[in-house]
């Protein structure tokens, strides 16, 4: 700790006597300063011993001795200095009386004890304290280093905990916490997960105190807490908070920092290893895609543990501007993620990854351009994390607003239904169909499952198909609308019946005679046959697609 009061008076060389406050001598001293100024108030920061001869003062007047020690105290002096034999004999008793009216400790300087030798004492007391500091941080980091190495996260926040004589917490790329330590301090941590999302929407390195209400009964409520981003990346990927009672001093100081290197050097992989794991994770699924899952086992070893084997689905998402995206990030933040931009694909990956990490099960996530495929345990969190994503989106977006429309910040997601190795082709091409079928109805996320549930019909809600259906039966509809007859709703009868005549006649209230003449005059309009099952299809389907609602 810094020099005191007392620890001066104590020293031996310096021979000083406490005339007044001795009940204030465990103040420390952060300066010694000489002034002989009538008012060196405005020179003084806080924390200063003021040595004085009152060359200038009438230290015998007991009106401006008050004054003047009450404006000491104001300025943060924690103590005066009088040095006596020099322009007074001793110290005069108005001083005295001052000092002890404002609980100012004064202290009487023999003439024997010059200012300089108290000016060296104090520096070297502090040079001694800080030398200590740095000392015990080192101590700090070696220890924090050795748990790091050995227990993990969770070891080094263990030891931070202890060096600061507080709590630790570990926060995830999403906010939530990873880590605490000690166990109680889970409660405190959950509740600054909005403070963390504010701090990670700002550049890294990033930092910010937050007050709390701690007290003897409720440890967890700490002070003071520090909230520190991680990460190399203009978008920090993870945070550190530490809560303590007071403000750290300069060794736990220094166990913080060393905290946030070895953490940062934990949860950041260097770019060169990211990139080398993007080309396996890449390798490892186009021997998937080719009917190679023994060689992507090979591969991959002990890499994603047993996703590779284990039923999972595959989901593929795209957002038009990513790879634009992604290219302006780069030139301009270096981050070759795009993190900066906030694209709605590095969004998905860290909301996948964290869901992930936190149930402990792999996820493989290949970035392709203006898409990224993931391959997940099926009915695990990461591919909850992903639908629960993909509808947040979409409600949060206003009802007016279709993703068909081309909106930039869109994010389509097609997710297959559950599969293994052996059918990670046919995984991958029923993804592919759920995004196309998303991208047309404007959806945020379809799941093939449901699709295949449900009824070809909704599919030909398509603006395409629409097209097709109403220029296949125009001309049915021109002849109608001369009052030439009814052939559009005759061929849907006949269609409705199986080509069955009287059924349809009945249906339609006319001679079946007539209905075979009307069928004769759709296979002219038209110039097709009714007797081909491919034209049948075609017709009825568009007769559905240009029904009303």
């Amino acid at each position: 700790m810094p020099p005191t009061l007392a620890s001066l008076v104590h020293h031996s060389a310096l021979k000083l006597t406490v005339r007044a406050g001795e009940d204030r001598l465990d103040v420390p001293v952060r300066w010694a300063h000489v002034s002989e100024l009538a008012d060196p108030v405005p020179y003084m920061e806080g924390g200063e011993l003021l040595l004085i001869t009152a060359l200038k003062l009438d230290a015998e007047d007991p009106e401006v001795m008050h004054r003047y020690v009450k404006r000491l105290v104001g300025a943060g002096v924690v103590s005066l200095g009088f040095a006596v034999g020099v322009n007074y004999d001793d110290i005069p008793q108005a001083l005295v009386e001052a000092a002890r009216q404002e609980g100012l400790p004064l202290l009487e300087v023999p003439r024997r004890t010059p200012f300089l030798a108290i000016s060296k004492a104090v520096s070297a007391a502090i040079a001694a304290d800080q030398y200590r500091a740095v000392t015990a941080g080192f101590a700090a980091q070696r220890e924090l280093t050795r748990r790091a190495l050995t227990e993990g996260p969770e070891g080094l926040l263990a030891a931070l905990a202890a060096q600061v004589d507080g709590w630790a917490a570990l926060y995830d790329a999403s906010g939530a916490v990873v880590a605490t330590a000690p166990e109680w301090a889970g409660r405190r941590a959950a509740r600054l997960t909005a403070d963390v999302q504010r701090l990670r929407e700002r550049p890294a390195p990033a930092s910010s105190v937050v007050g709390g209400t701690g007290n003897a009964e409720h440890p967890e409520n700490a002070d003071r807490v520090e909230l520190h981003s991680l990460g190399t990346s203009r978008r920090p990927r993870s945070a550190l908070a530490v809560g303590t009672a007071a403000a750290p001093g300069t060794a736990e100081r220094y166990a913080v920092h060393s905290a946030i290197a070895l953490l940062t050097l934990t949860t950041e992989r260097s770019r060169s290893l990211h990139e080398a794991g993007l080309r396996i994770d890449g390798a490892v699924l186009r021997m998937l895609l080719a009917g190679e899952p023994d060689h992507a086992r090979t591969v991959a070893g002990d890499l994603y543990g047993g996703l590779l084997d284990a039923p999972f689905r595959i989901a593929v998402a795209e957002s038009p501007t990513a790879r634009t995206r992604a290219s302006t990030a780069l030139q301009t933040t270096g981050d070759p993620g795009g993190e900066a931009g906030g694209d709605p694909l590095g969004t998905l990956t860290e909301v996948v990854e964290s869901a992930a990490a936190r149930a402990g099960e792999a996820v493989l996530v290949v970035p392709e351009g203006e898409r990224l495929v993931m391959l997940a345990t099926d009915g695990g969190a990461a591919v909850a994390a992903c639908v629960e994503h993909a509808s947040a989106l979409e409600a949060a977006r206003p009802a007016s607003e279709s993703l068909a429309g081309g909106d930039e910040e869109s994010l389509v997601v097609g997710l297959s239904a559950p599969s293994g190795p052996i059918a990670a082709s046919a995984a991958y091409k029923q993804a592919e169909q759920a995004l196309s079928v998303a991208r047309r109805r404007g959806r945020v996320c379809v799941e093939h499952e449901h699709l295949a549930a449900g009824s070809v019909l909704p599919l030909l809600a398509d603006d395409a198909v629409r097209a097709f259906a109403d220029g296949l039966l125009r001309a049915l509809h021109d002849h109608d609308a001369t009052g030439r007859g009814d052939l559009v709703a005759s061929l849907r009868a006949w269609l409705s019946r199986h080509g069955q005549w009287d059924a349809a006649a009945a249906d339609l209230g006319v001679h079946r005679h007539t209905l075979r003449y009307r069928m004769r005059r759709v296979e002219e309009i038209l110039g097709r046959s009714l007797d081909d099952p491919d034209v049948r299809m075609e017709l009825w389907l568009a007769l559905k697609a240009t029904a009303p609602d």
